[in-house]
């Protein structure tokens, strides 16, 4: 499978607006839509995961960095708004729409930080089975430089950025960003508004980690807190509280279908989605996909 194939695939599955589901499907033609934070903080969209910017006198930092085709056009878009150099590069997780730009920075000798997993991740071939897809190991140039275990604190720009680990979530490499003073957190995917969660079992995603880390990202933030997702539009805690309550709700739906003996048709047939489906599914079949993955999982 090519990456072209897999960055539509990707979109398709975590993309709810169609407009931007087109042009993520192609790296090569989609441009950087940049949106002013706080405190010299942007998000940056484009073709593959949302990017956080911090623009400040120590130079710039990016959480992020999509796939390789899109380097130039972050470069473009942050000289737009600063002369000063990109020095730090942090990844939310291991995901290849979200260090696709990992080589050309780590070649222009920026620093790339990252979960300590996301560097076992992308230093060795890798199995995701809900695209059937072999990724395999990155270039040396594109691996962290810096990475950590449980958290890391950087601080940079008059921010103090604080690196956390949320195990067995979205993937088992994935780390909330959080930029304290600006009250500004970045998910990764672990928390998308466009769609339902993708959580990636093959490469140690949980539905139980999934709710823990948003159960933590709830006690980390407030009713002022700002949230760049990993994909959609910006968003806040409500947004990742009504995610939270989703996955609860759904896991509980779940367990008592296994409990009652129904089997995965069954299961289905039940429309189990149907009450999630208008904020979470962007497309017809998205919520039994959801409700099958949820289901597998659980059953075992």
């Amino acid at each position: 499978m090519t990456r072209s194939i897999l960055a539509t695939l990707f979109s398709l599955l975590i993309c709810a607006d169609s407009q931007l589901a087109l042009a993520q499907l192609s790296p090569d033609t989609t441009q950087i839509r940049a949106s002013a934070v706080r405190n010299g903080l942007h998000m940056f969209m484009g073709a593959g995961g949302n990017l956080a910017v911090s623009i400040g006198d120590d130079g710039v930092l990016i959480v992020d960095d999509q796939y390789a085709e899109m380097t130039a056009k972050i470069d473009a878009a942050i000289a737009e708004l600063t002369d000063e150099p990109l020095r730090y590069v942090i990844n939310s997780h291991w995901h290849w729409d979200h260090t696709g730009g990992n080589e050309n920075y780590g070649r222009a000798g920026k620093t790339i930080v990252a979960h300590d997993n996301t560097y076992v991740r992308m230093s060795t071939d890798q199995f995701v089975a809900a695209f059937n897809f072999n990724q395999p190991a990155s270039p040396e140039a594109a691996l962290p430089a810096i990475t950590f275990n449980d958290t890391a604190t950087l601080r940079f720009n008059d921010l103090t950025i604080r690196m956390i680990h949320v195990p067995n979530a979205h993937t088992d490499s994935d780390a909330f960003v959080h930029f304290t003073e600006a009250n500004v957190v970045h998910t990764g995917d672990v928390y998308v508004t466009s769609a339902y969660p993708f959580i990636d079992s093959s490469t140690g995603g949980t539905l139980d980690g999934e709710i823990a880390a948003l159960e933590l990202l709830g006690e980390i933030t407030d009713e002022d807190t700002i949230v760049i997702p990993g994909h959609g539009e910006i968003s806040d805690r409500a947004g990742a509280m009504k995610t939270l309550a989703m996955l609860k709700g759904m896991k509980k739906i779940t367990l008592e279908a296994i409990a009652d003996g129904k089997t995965l048709k069954q299961f289905l047939d039940s429309n189990p989605t149907q009450t999630y489906d208008p904020d979470f599914s962007m497309r017809a079949d998205q919520g039994k996909v959801f409700a099958t993955r949820l289901y597998q999982e659980l059953s075992n």
